[in-house]
């Protein structure tokens, strides 16, 4: 397929050739008496603070958590660390109400559902979407924003139960030299650095890098990983402000596909997985799960005036993956699911972001342009005649020379979105605010599906979306450390959401979702401890559903999760931090044509809660520790399959110097057996007890 992707990739070009003119411009335009550096105090309180005040997720321009009318949690990079979270899954371990799918239908890489919904593809990186099929590290992340509830007014298709937005780190003003080493059980080694230097006064460089290796307490599953992002920024602290930024990883695993469920699975009894011996591995030694991710951001900010500017930023995402692994059915079959999946895409926005007052009314206006076009694609592979394996006294090998692999079919999907929008920060009076804003998407997709040994085409298949998104909230804030707030969010979910689209769907009209949310923040002592709590509701009124008689796919579905959440984030002493949250959720099938009317929606947990908390001893010593816990839960809407309640324990102790830190991490301290990631046919075992020690240096 002919890739136009030459315009935007001639200005990237052109924009990485001219660093030096685009400075030198900068500088000209902009007198010096006029120059106001960027300035940025990182004592110890700020670095190993848990409750940033401010974010871009819930508006596009920078606001407070408080006048933002959904719930918001917020993981930042010094949870991360005490933490030693490695991975986006382990950040969002701290978020409830978020479970992990193991993925089913050649879904790969990070599968997360939001309030029972999937959010597969609604990652974004730096407030672009970020859809590859890929596991992400946190090597390169300042912060992991989770904004919940239907948000396709501010993020396009999708976001049915919310949204995750992965912060990166970005050059700055203050020089930073830091260094890790993490050696920790089951052959765990980890190098980290993170490096940021001054150019002048208007611009500087950071670059973050690792490389890791890991085994498991599971028989044969390993990750081997690196990587590196680099950030340059340009007029710093000056009207005109450019900031060129990328990631590139690489990642080699042998895939834990975990174990099936046993067999008889029935609303009355549902099945769980097999009982075996939870370190067992049932897929081949060359198994793999290869994947090469690059994205490369470009984001130009001009100020025209102290009320009025104009951001454009692009982003090309690569993600190239090679995966084997092998699923087992419950009587011992195995199944290698073998597939290259190359994911692209291009996004530019461009907002213009102003400030005024109609008399005594202060607005802040988001005004903006999204364009994109995105490629998706799958070459299949079958395999014939791969041997059955023990589910009690598993033999470990490669596959066999004789197991014959044949090529089946190659997919190639792309799709272009356009879309307008404008949302309104309404300040009536000090104590009431208003928020309301509106969308308008095009989504067109084209999908080609060929036979990989013919080259004959198999099917050929396009489909055009229009969607309106709406936003509306009102917050009241009667004291500067009280907000309660009220929220109605619309989203819609084409067929060709994922980029894959059949027959079956390709007259099938967009789903659509709606939100209703009423909550309260509230600021204590100080400022230093936020607390959140909401009530909501989240509806989708034409859920897909296929017919069990005909096959055909309608939307008379009917799909709706109440819930509750409360949350608490920040210091309750100088000396003691906390980040904690709780989420019950009832998620409901009140209409479907495939006889699961009435069951309750997959991956909804009635219960899920998170604790973690680090106290300073002294000015040298924390100890800290954390839980976490979720009842069980559907795996499948048929409700006949299911995972069993679980409750982890993790804990640190850290020595903190100016120039070093010494810490260790007792991983599920408890060596809980659990599953945490899991879907209708199949549930991984989770990690048992594991130990990190990591020393971290700054020179």
């Amino acid at each position: 397929m002919n890739r136009r992707l030459t315009p935007i990739a001639a200005a990237l070009v052109t924009v990485f050739a001219t660093p030096i003119a685009f400075q030198q411009a900068f500088a000209q335009s902009t007198p010096s008496a006029t120059t106001l550096p960027e300035v940025k105090v990182q004592d110890q309180s700020v670095k190993d603070d848990y409750a940033p005040a401010k974010t871009t997720i819930g508006g596009k321009a920078p606001a407070l958590i408080r006048d933002i009318p959904q719930s918001v949690t917020i993981i930042n990079r010094a949870v991360l660390d005490s933490q030693a979270a490695t991975s986006l899954t382990d950040a969002l371990r701290n978020v409830p109400g978020i479970t992990l799918s193991a993925g089913e239908g050649g879904a790969i890489g990070d599968n997360i559902n939001i309030r029972g919904y999937s959010a597969r593809t609604d990652l974004f990186l730096d407030g672009m979407r970020d859809r590859g099929q890929y596991a992400r590290e946190t090597f390169f992340l300042d912060s992991v924003e989770v904004l919940k509830g239907p948000s396709s007014m501010l993020f396009g298709r999708g976001s049915t139960g919310g949204v995750i937005n992965q912060v990166s780190k970005q050059a700055t003003l203050q020089d930073i030299s830091e260094v890790g080493l993490g050696v920790g059980t089951d052959s765990y080694y980890r190098a980290t650095a993170d490096l940021n230097r001054k150019m002048s006064d208007t611009s500087a460089f950071r670059i973050a890098a690792v490389a890791h290796t890991n085994e498991s307490t599971r028989d044969v599953v390993e990750s081997k990983r690196y990587g590196i992002a680099p950030s340059l920024r340009f007029g710093i602290g000056t009207p005109t402000e450019l900031t060129i930024s990328s990631v590139h990883q690489r990642r080699e695993d042998i895939p834990d596909y975990g174990v099936p469920y046993a067999a008889g699975g029935t609303k009355a009894s549902p099945a769980k997985p097999i009982d075996v011996n939870e370190n067992n591995f049932y897929g081949f030694t060359d198994d793999n799960f290869e994947q090469d991710v690059d994205v490369l951001n470009v984001r130009v900010e001009h100020k025209f005036s102290p009320t009025l500017s104009l951001r454009n930023q692009t982003q090309f995402n690569s993600a190239r993956i090679d995966a084997s692994p092998t699923t087992i059915t419950n009587v011992g079959v195995r199944n290698r699911r073998d597939r290259e999946v190359d994911d692209k895409s291009l996004f530019n926005q461009t907002d213009l972001i102003a400030n005024f007052a109609t008399g005594a009314v202060k607005h802040t206006v988001v005004a903006g342009l999204e364009v994109g076009r995105e490629y998706y694609e799958n070459q299949g592979y079958d395999w014939i005649g791969e041997p059955n394996q023990s589910l009690t006294s598993p033999v470990y090998g490669p596959m066999p020379a004789s197991v014959v692999r044949n090529r089946t079919t190659f997919t190639d999907n792309e799709s272009d979105t356009i879309a307008v929008y404008v949302n309104d920060q309404i300040e009536l009076s000090k104590q009431w605010k208003l928020v309301g804003g509106v969308r308008r998407d095009q989504f067109d997709f084209e999908s080609t599906v060929t036979d990989s040994n013919t080259g004959a085409v198999n099917s050929q298949i396009s489909r055009k979306d229009r969607m309106t998104s709406v936003r509306g909230g009102v917050i009241f804030q009667p004291t500067d450390t009280q907000s309660y707030y009220a929220s109605y969010g619309t989203s819609f979910n084409p067929s060709a959401e994922t980029l894959v689209l059949s027959a079956a769907n390709q007259s099938v009209s967009p789903e659509k979702n709606r939100s209703y949310e009423v909550g309260a923040k509230w600021d204590l002592l100080e400022g230093g401890l936020g607390l959140n709590a909401a009530l909501f509701r989240v509806d989708k009124t034409n859920a897909r559903t296929t017919d069990s008689i005909t096959g055909f796919v309608t939307l008379d579905g009917d799909i709706r999760v109440d819930g509750f959440e409360f949350s608490a984030a920040g210091r309750i002493t100088p000396k003691w931090r906390i980040l904690a949250g709780y989420t019950y959720l009832d998620g409901e099938i009140l209409e479907s044509t495939d006889g699961t009317k009435g069951n309750t929606l997959q991956n909804t947990p009635e219960h899920s809660a998170s604790l973690w908390t680090a106290y300073n001893l002294t000015k040298a010593w924390e100890i800290g520790g954390g839980v976490v816990y979720s009842s069980e839960r559907f795996t499948n809407n048929g409700n006949t399959a299911e995972v069993g309640s679980y409750t982890r324990f993790d804990a640190t102790v850290a020595y903190i110097q100016k120039s070093y830190d010494v810490r260790l991490n007792l991983l599920n301290l408890s060596d809980e057996k659990y599953f945490e990631v899991a879907s209708g046919g199949r549930a991984t075992p989770a990690a048992g007890r594991s130990a990190v020690a990591t020393l971290t240096y700054r020179f």
